[in-house]
């Protein structure tokens, strides 16, 4: 009987443990809007586009994201989906865009910061991933960062920032 005892305690701590890990439905509420995003090229010039984020489907997260048509081709225009997985209490994204591009994510908090990140994957002796980051988020304007790693995580190098405003 007391293997029992111990064997029903572990299986309920597991399940607190899971439901502890389980990430709120309104954790990217936030980012729900008609954005107007820009960003600084290489060159010094100032990239636009615009962001439609919406809920569909019942509370899967949509973006519709649209370079300005007035850049330089090719125009990169992407859609994401993003919905809170049941079976894991996780947010989860898929993105893909008209230039092949396609990632998926599961997100993270980090204090104020809402992440949305790949896997981590082997490359020779490196192990990188992607991931963004939203932070500085106010009502009208937040900052979306694209960072990757080549160690696994340990360090994060900006690969690209936009600026977003209602």
């Amino acid at each position: 009987m007391r293997f029992l005892d111990i064997l029903f305690a572990l299986a309920l701590s597991l399940c607190a443990a899971s439901v502890q890990a389980a990430q709120p439905a309104d954790l990217f509420d936030f980012w729900l809007g008609d954005w107007q995003l820009s960003w600084t090229n290489a060159d010094g010039s100032t990239g636009r586009a615009r962001n439609r984020v919406s809920k569909v489907l019942d509370g899967v997260i949509e973006e519709q994201f649209e370079q300005d048509p007035a850049a330089a081709a090719p125009l990169l225009r992407g859609r994401s989906l993003s919905v809170l997985h049941k079976g894991s209490g996780l947010w989860k994204q898929a993105w893909a865009d008209n230039q092949g591009g396609f990632f998926v994510f599961t997100a993270e908090l980090d204090g104020q910061r809402r992440i949305f990140a790949t896997e981590m994957r082997a490359d020779g002796e490196k192990l990188r991933g992607q991931r963004m980051v939203f932070h500085s988020i106010q009502t009208d304007s937040l900052v979306w960062d694209w960072e990757g790693t080549n160690d696994g995580g340990k360090t994060w190098q900006l690969l690209w920032r936009l600026n977003y405003r209602r």
